[in-house]
């Protein structure tokens, strides 16, 4: 199972759920390098500076087979520190004495720390082996040197050598470099299933190393670390006991215990001291320096380098075994999520570039074709469009002149609702625009008069009036073209962005939005000249409100009898009046004159505001046939010059922006089916994660075989 978890390690899924290892963490020189040279047998570079500037993975295997190391680059991240395509390089051939593994591990340190520089440069080139840390590329790095052990002496063991937490940098150093380890550190500790082997250094104040408080922040209880006490020698004379109480689990107290170890020091190890050497030294400290060696025989357990490996191979063991059925599931479950991500994204681009844009040309224009020409969900862009059509005929309906038919220090209040408008409108509005009295236009026509006879008055003082409200219509006009260009431009941005937003270029919405701007102002340029064809429908107007006023101004009985006059049912019942109004109708129907008893009003004798009242009539007759007019015009317009114009020419402009002809087509096409860099860098990320899911899965279907 360990071997299992080695080589789910080198796939790199360990990036993407939690594998269990054991972390080797501790402060500069706080014996790590020789915890690790004494449970691996090896020894690592020392001089160099680089042995703890990147993570060094030990994986140890008994063999019955003579000891081999095989040294290699395990690359998870980039030159720039972006995770990459997994890779494992061998670095040199498989060393079968263990005089060579310093050296090749110094070399392939160096290599990852100068990504730039091809890695077999390192196992030979002389000229790089006095290369100092400050002269590396990076001072530190996630990748890391991957040493695969096996021998008859070797124990089933793994685990990661990280760099060592720093207190300060030198005058060389790099003040990032501190949270830059610190970060690194954390990424292999903070996982649930990562067993921390913790060393301290006998030699410092527990307090003073950071290590400690960095595992104490990812497992406040203490379940996952295993402490290491080293250079047990060094101890101040008369604190033996201090340290005495983290053996016995008192001070710190850990679920796996502290351990104590002594090994070599560098003297030593420069004298070529074998571990089994060192291993017998060790055992021979404890059994004979106090107060090691009178400690009670249950706490003898949790000390020597013999004993710390054997639990860490337990510990490694039984947590594999928990964590092995969970780890399918979530490797499973995993796999999915990434895939539905991937699906997700955008359609990867075509190799057949030119192909594909021309693609995406006609399913744009097809769709805009359809919204175009109007749908029947409530979404639609005709439905969209059409209370700003209701709002604008509202608009300029309410600039109709508010004609008064009386004078203007009359005590009269309210006029009376024009019935004949009833059938014709939704609702019965009173125009906004400022109230002309009719002494007030008597008075602008008189002034109005040149050389006409007594009787006539000048047709420039309705014309001033008609243009009075003409001129009222370009700002609902414009306010039309704009609300209806902002509901055409936010739905054409939505189909671009659905269809073509990586290439959606051009001026054909520009050139649209200018062709029916040009008819909007012609329609109001006609507008100022006032002009009808329609006579029957302008005289028929006419006369109604001519008779509207006059019966306004009656301040008798008659035009209000009039006007709530109701035929009876009978010609032998109703009141008086109504009977008289009933013979009345019915003498004119008989002599072939067909009238209403609104229209009776006109019998009434002769105003002296006549004139005032046949150009106020006139007037208000003729904004009823040219704001009718003029509210279907502006609307078919704006949607026959912006709304379907769209779509006249789409093809070709899109064609001429995009440029999709000619000797350069494929290249343009080329630029523009790429991604955007954003969902390019995802699709890239996604890809590498499925690959590493992938080869983890094999691994394990491999397990099953």
């Amino acid at each position: 199972m360990l071997d299992l978890i080695n080589r789910l390690h080198m796939t790199g899924v360990q990036m993407d759920m939690d594998l269990p290892m054991i972390a080797v963490i501790g402060s500069q020189s706080a014996g790590k390098s020789s915890l690790i040279e004494s449970i691996s047998g090896i020894t690592l570079p020392r001089s160099a500076g680089t042995c703890t500037r990147c993570p060094t993975e030990c994986k140890l295997s008994h063999s019955e087979a003579a000891w081999k190391c095989i040294v290699k680059l395990h690359i998870i991240t980039d030159a720039a520190g972006q995770p990459c395509d997994v890779k494992n390089i061998s670095f040199g051939p498989p060393i079968t004495d263990k005089a060579d593994v310093e050296d090749r591990i110094r070399r392939a340190q160096r290599a990852i720390l100068n990504p730039n520089i091809k890695s077999e440069t390192f196992l030979y080139d002389s000229e790089l082996d006095d290369q100092s840390p400050e002269e590396a590329e990076l001072s530190f790095s996630q990748n890391s040197v991957s040493l695969e052990i096996s021998g008859k002496d070797v124990a089933d063991l793994s685990f990661v050598d990280l760099p060592g937490l720093i207190a300060s940098v030198g005058s060389t150093g790099k003040d990032r470099d501190i949270d830059l380890v610190k970060s690194l550190v954390s990424s292999y500790i903070k996982k649930p299933s990562c067993v921390i082997l913790l060393t301290v250094a006998c030699e410092t104040d527990f307090e003073n190393q950071g290590a400690h408080h960095l595992a104490k922040q990812y497992d406040p209880e203490g379940k996952r670390i295993v402490g290491v006490l080293t250079k047990p020698d060094r101890i101040p004379p008369g604190e033996e006991a201090r340290w005495l109480r983290f053996i016995r689990n008192e001070q710190e107290p850990l679920v796996n215990h502290w351990y104590c170890v002594k090994q070599p020091g560098s003297q030593t190890l420069q004298n070529g001291i074998s571990w089994a050497e060192a291993r017998s030294q060790e055992n021979d400290f404890f059994a004979s320096t106090q107060p090691w060696s009178t400690v009670e025989s249950q706490y003898q357990k949790f000390m020597q380098t013999t004993n710390l490996t054997e639990r860490l191979s337990t510990i490694l063991s039984e947590l594999i075994s928990k964590r092995l059925p969970e780890i399918h599931n979530e490797l499973y479950n995993i796999l999915r999520k990434t895939q539905e991500e991937m699906i997700q994204l955008p359609k990867a681009p075509s190799s057949d570039a030119v192909g594909e844009v021309w693609h995406v040309v006609g399913e744009f224009m097809n769709q805009i074709s359809k919204r175009l020409e109007g749908t029947s969900d409530a979404g639609g862009l005709l439905q969209k469009i059409r209370p700003y059509q209701d709002e604008f005929k509202g608009a300029i309906r309410a600039t109709a002149p508010h004609f008064i038919p009386w004078k203007q220090d009359s005590r009269r209040q309210d006029m009376p609702d024009a019935e004949f408008l009833a059938n014709e409108e939704d609702e019965q509005l009173m125009p906004k625009t400022n109230k002309i009295y009719v002494d007030d236009v008597l008075n602008h026509a008189k002034r109005a008069r040149t050389r006409e006879l007594p009787d006539n008055y000048p047709f420039i003082v309705q014309k001033e009036y008609i243009q009075e409200f003409t001129e009222k219509w370009a700002s609902p006009s414009k306010l039309l073209f704009d609300q209806v260009h902002d509901v055409l431009k936010e739905d054409l941005s939505a189909l671009v962005q659905a269809h073509f937003a990586k290439m959606g270029r051009g001026g054909t919405l520009h050139s649209v939005l200018y062709r029916a701007k040009e008819k909007v102002d012609w329609l109001l340029e006609l507008e100022k000249a006032p002009t009808t064809l329609n006579v029957h429908y302008y005289s028929d107007y006419k006369e109604k409100f001519l008779a509207y006023y006059k019966g306004c101004r009656d301040e008798g009985e008659l035009t209000k009898k009039l006007q709530n006059y109701r035929a009876p049912h009978t010609h032998q019942s109703g009141a008086t009046f109504q009977q008289g109004i009933f013979k009345a109708l019915a003498g004119l129907n008989d002599a072939g004159i067909v009238a209403l008893a609104s229209d009776l009003p006109k019998l009434l004798p002769v105003d002296p505001m006549e004139p005032a009242l046949a150009i106020m009539a006139g007037v208000r007759a003729y904004f009823q046939v040219a704001y009718k007019r003029f509210s279907d015009m502006v609307p078919l317009t704006i949607d026959h010059e912006m709304v379907r114009g769209l779509e006249k020419g789409l093809e070709y402009a899109m064609r001429d922006g995009l440029n999709l002809t000619g000797p350069d087509a494929q290249s343009r096409c080329q630029m523009m089916v790429q991604e955007p860099s954003t969902v390019a860098s995802r699709r890239t990320d996604l890809q590498k994660k499925l690959d590493r899911l992938h080869a983890a899965s094999l691994e394990l279907r491999k397990l099953l075989m």
